[in-house]
């Protein structure tokens, strides 16, 4: 097939039984180096994406010598390699330094109103509480590398709490140096409470029922959908339902003022893909790790070779994995070919319909889930499809995610995934990396979690997120 972004010739070995236009973004990003690798003329161009707090990620790639046809083939790459990298790693201020009219045209797409305003807003005003900017520069004024060393995690010595917050339950539990002494769920409904009193008393609810466990708490952790800068709240589905000037006043600082509430003692809140990746990490004792979560979105988190948290956003759900122009639309982003679309209810929908299911249009995704399970355990064909292509996309999603992370494991959880449906999506993946990416097939292992970790694993890990005080 021809790939509708620049005409670059792009054609999958594999093709999604229920999707044959799909254009994986990990082969046209191939065809289009090979490309590059051609051009005697071809050009460096240099990427920085800094916080206001000076962390700063630099990423480097190499581009067409920008004449002609070749010029919207840079635009094309380089926009999405951008989007890419801003919900992965995350960041305000974005230098480009090889091509002013690359970073001119990408300014105007991250300013309000512009293509990409969607992720200007989310990612700069309010993730890092100011406007994006997109500027040119020469390389010699970019600013320099900085990144933390990433957060330990692993910490199980003392008598801790680790809390994980749903949208319909919350889980909490209690831990003497490692040893999971009680644990529970308590049903809440916080999407739509507008009072943040409401998520206030659910939370120290569960604390005050774990703590009754221990002798004394000395270290709390814990884990929630959304994005939690140094322990501040940027942007949390969670609390959708509060206005905004209450989430400023009484949500954005919940956490801390939660660690203030218990003596200041070492408390740490994270997103709830890192926990679940971290989790991942420790039943399987190595590192190098990616954790997908297949749910009502996509969720995603990252555990380094060292088996280390990072400060990575790790927001894939944006992130582009399908290059076609005719890609299904985000609804919310207005974007085309993100991840979300293809592991999510929302694909599954998508593809019920491709699959001729029929279910009516305004029936839940939730439910319209729970149909195509009950369809593929009794050997419906039309729900194998759908499970048949999720693993094809997968394949070439998890190829596309090796670029940018370094991986050995790909844990696989969420709803879609359960049950004889995420044995599909798992056996669709494997066939495509050992059809198309060998190499890759031989160095990542695809795992599910086991029972021990379903229990008790995102529990632990949360807990074990803060280091205790120690004396000098």
């Amino acid at each position: 097939m021809r790939s509708e972004a620049g005409g670059l010739e792009v054609r999958p070995l594999v093709l999604p039984p229920l999707d044959a236009g799909f254009v994986p973004a990990v082969l046209w990003n191939r065809a289009y180096r090979e490309r590059v690798a051609g051009d005697a003329g071809r050009e460096r161009l240099v990427v920085a994406i800094q916080r206001p707090d000076g962390i700063c990620f630099v990423e480097e790639a190499e581009i067409l010598s920008d004449v002609g046809v070749d010029a919207g083939l840079n635009r094309f790459y380089i926009e999405r390699l951008l989007k890419f990298w801003l919900w992965q790693k995350g960041g305000s201020r974005v230098w480009i330094a090889g091509s002013d009219e690359l970073a001119k045209g990408l300014g105007a797409m991250y300013r309000p109103g512009g293509e990409r305003g969607f992720d200007a807003e989310l990612v700069g005003a309010k993730m890092f509480l100011e406007p994006m900017k997109v500027s040119g520069c020469v390389a010699a004024a970019m600013p320099p590398r900085h990144e933390p060393s990433a957060s330990p995690g692993r910490n199980l010595d003392g008598c801790r709490i680790g809390f994980d917050l749903g949208g319909s339950d919350r889980k909490c539990a209690a831990l003497i140096d490692g040893e999971v002494v009680f644990s529970e769920e308590v049903p809440w409904n916080p999407y739509f409470e507008s009072d943040p009193q409401y998520h206030v008393d659910g939370i120290q609810d569960s604390l005050r029922r774990a703590a009754a466990h221990l002798p004394r708490v000395d270290a709390i952790g814990g884990s929630a959908a959304g994005v939690y800068v140094h322990n501040e709240v940027r942007a949390a589905s969670l609390f959708r339902g509060v206005p905004a000037e209450a989430f400023e006043h009484r949500v954005r600082r919940i956490f801390l003022d939660l660690k203030a509430a218990w003596d200041d003692i070492p408390f740490e809140v994270v997103n709830d893909g890192d926990v679940t990746a971290l989790a991942g990490s420790m039943s399987l004792n190595d590192g190098a790790l990616l954790g997908i979560a297949m749910g009502t979105s996509l969720a995603a988190g990252y555990c380094d070779p060292n088996g280390r948290l990072t400060s990575w956003l790790n927001e894939l759900a944006f992130a582009p994995v399908d290059y076609r122009v005719s890609a299904p639309v985000d609804e919310w982003s207005g974007d085309r070919g993100c991840g979300v679309q293809y592991f999510s209810q929302q694909a599954v929908a998508r593809l019920a319909a491709a699959a001729g299911m029929g279910f009516p249009a305004d029936m839940p995704f939730a439910d319209q889930l729970v149909e195509v399970q009950r369809r593929m355990a009794d050997g419906d064909p039309a729900a194998e499809a759908i499970y048949r292509t999720i693993g094809v996309y997968f394949g070439y999603a998890i190829a596309h995610y090796a670029e940018f992370y370094t991986l050995r494991h790909v844990m696989l959880l969420g709803r879609v995934s359960s049950g004889p449906g995420g044995t599909l999506i798992v056996q669709g993946a494997e066939r495509v990396l050992k059809t198309e990416f060998p190499v890759l097939y031989e160095q990542i292992r695809i795992t599910m979690p086991n029972e021990k970790m379903k229990r008790h694993g995102q529990a632990v890990a949360a807990a074990s997120l803060p280091a205790l005080k120690r004396e000098r």
